[in-house]
Formats: structure tokens, sequence, C-alpha cells
């Protein structure tokens, strides 16, 4: 049994869809836009600075114990989560104004050793409030560098319209993730910002792929509109970024699942990413090169020598007799071109 049969005629860019496509992307945007700039997000100490440490306890770990104990000596603010094993906890502080790095860890050591042997501080890392600044600072440079190359490469390996289609979908992409996190407040740290970069990644080969399909049809459907050909190429290209995209879910979701509390945040920014990512690989990406109105000639080169062209023989796509122009409104000159270089050639 197929859940997708073998040639799916779904009308994806039709005008209406299209536009309700496209206001949805507009509205979710906008949404997680005025998410970030009213709520903000919940920054970890990689961006704000604190101080980390690693435990290992001999037993399984009583996490509302530890959360007791800390919150009664002071430490309110402190996360506390497992780290891979029920044996294995993380602790997260903000950075305390009061005391020096050295007393604070002395006090939380203490606190998480009270009334259990055997504890081990496997792992103590601070962050000063500056350095986090800096890494929130690089963390965003290195997104804004990602997409300006790719706007490059795509430029250069397409056209500049389908170059602008994968940098809306991508920005798209980004905004939405951040915006998610945003809502929901989920704790934002370097690894968040490893698995948007992650996603920028995903989502420019899914939209390549389909560039790539949609610049073959645009060829090879001689009469056929723009909106059409991209119709065509999205549908042969259905099962494969539906298959891809379920069977990455399936491990990001077993991440999320079983890989810990620390790892949640990269699991659950991949995921939705993912998931959006696939959705704008067919709308904001496809319809914004519509919307600047592409078409096979943008992915043509010009031929320069008028002269070369009317002394060209007959084509079968032209139309034209032997003795007249070869070249008519709408006939692909590169294909002329290397039909006469096959006759030149001989058998």
């Amino acid at each position: 049994m197929r859940l997708i049969k073998d040639k799916p005629n779904i009308n994806f860019l039709g005008a209406n869809r299209r536009k309700i496509a496209l206001a949805i992307s507009a509205i979710a945007v906008i949404a997680a836009l005025v998410s970030i700039g009213v709520r903000g997000l919940n920054f970890g100490i990689d961006f704000t600075g604190g101080i980390l440490l690693e435990v290992g306890y001999p037993a399984p770990a009583n996490l509302e114990q530890i959360r007791a104990d800390l919150e009664a000596d002071g430490f309110e603010d402190a996360q506390v989560m497992l780290f891979g094993e029920a044996t294995d906890v993380l602790v997260r502080l903000p950075p305390q104004q009061e005391g020096n790095q050295q007393e604070i860890r002395r006090s939380l050591q203490e606190t998480l050793e009270r009334g259990t042997e055997g504890v081990e501080l496997r792992r103590v890392e601070s962050v000063s409030p500056q350095v986090g600044g800096e890494l929130a600072e690089q963390g965003g440079l290195a997104m804004i560098f990602a997409l300006m190359m790719i706007f490059m490469y795509v430029m250069f390996r397409f056209q500049w319209k389908f170059a602008m289609g994968a940098v809306v979908a991508l920005v798209h992409d980004v905004i939405i993730t951040v915006g998610f996190f945003s809502w929901f407040q989920f704790p934002f740290d370097l690894t968040v910002v490893a698995a948007v970069l992650a996603v920028i990644g995903y989502s420019l080969n899914d939209t390549v792929v389909a560039f790539d399909r949609i610049r073959e049809n645009f060829f090879k459907l001689r009469g056929v509109d723009a909106a059409e050909s991209m119709n065509v190429s999205i549908n042969e290209m259905l099962a494969r970024t539906l298959i891809t995209g379920f069977t990455t879910l399936f491990v990001l979701f077993a991440l999320l699942i079983l890989g810990g509390e620390s790892i949640a945040p990269f699991s659950i920014a991949l995921i939705v990413g993912i998931i959006v990512g696939t959705y704008s690989s067919i709308y904001p990406a496809s319809a914004t090169a519509l919307l600047l109105n592409v078409t096979a000639q943008d992915l043509t080169e010009p031929v320069k020598d008028p002269e070369l062209i009317d002394d060209l023989p007959y084509a079968p796509l032209s139309g034209a007799r032997i003795g007249e122009s070869a070249v008519r409104p709408g006939t692909d000159i590169s294909s002329i071109l290397r039909a006469r270089s096959r006759d030149s050639a001989g058998p």
C-alpha cells in the first residue's frame, strides 16, 4: 500500500492556494517577530553568563530534592536537569551578584553533597556575562553570514529570482523557529544556534533539489506557463521530500524522548525547523520566485550573434522550414545549437 501516489497531481501553486499559503507564512513570521520583541528569548548561561556544574550521583538523583536544597541555600534561579543517565545531573546557575566564583562553587558543592555520600563533581564551568554577550553577537553574525553566502551560491547556480526565493524561505524558517522558542520560553543556548544553522542547511538542500527539478522542467515542458511547470516539478519531488522529512523526524523524536533534558532544546529546534523547512521549500521558496515572474528565458543565456541564428537549419521545435529563419518567438536557442552541432558532427 502506497501512502503517496506514483504521480500525484496537486495544484500547489494555484493562484488562490498560493495567496493563502503566503498569507499564512506572513502571519506566522509577524507573530514570531512580535513574540521575540515582547517576550524575548530565555537565554541560557552560554549567552547570559553563569556557572554550570555536572554532578554524578551513586543512585538515581531526586531532582525535586536537589532543587529544594538549592533554593533553601539561596540559589532560587538554579536550573536542575538530567544529563544522559538518571545518575548524571546538570546544574545551571545565572550570574551571581555577590561573592566570588570560588566561594559560590564551594557553597554549591556543599549543597549538592548534603545528605548523599559518593557525590562526584565532574565538571565546573563559568561564563562571564561579557563573554556570553560576545557569543550571542557571534551567533547572530554566523546566521547572517550563512544567509548571504547561500544567496550568492543560489544566484550563481540558478538565477537571482531563485536566490531571492531561497533566502526568503530560509529567513522564514529561522524566524519561525526562533519565535517558537520565544513563545514557549524554551532555553535558548549555543546548541539551539547550532540546530538553527543545521535547519538552514536542511531547508536549503530541499529548496535546491526542488529548484533543480523546476529548471529541468522549464526546458522539457514547452508551451507550459511557469506556475504549471513548477506544479509538475513539486509533485514529482513530493514523495522524496516527505519521506526524507518523516525519516529525519523519527530520529529527532527519539532523541527528544530518550536524550534527556539537556539535549531537548536542540531536538525541539530541529523538529520545528524541519517541519517548517519542508513546507517552505514548496511555498515561500517557489511562490516567491513565481511572484518575481521567473520564466525559462531567465535561465537561458542570450545568443550574441544574430547572424548565426538566421542561418540555422530546420529545428523541429521551431517549426521552421529550411531556408527560413529557424528561430521564432518562444524557441529555445540552446536546443537548436545542440542539434546543429550534432548534424555537423555526422554519424
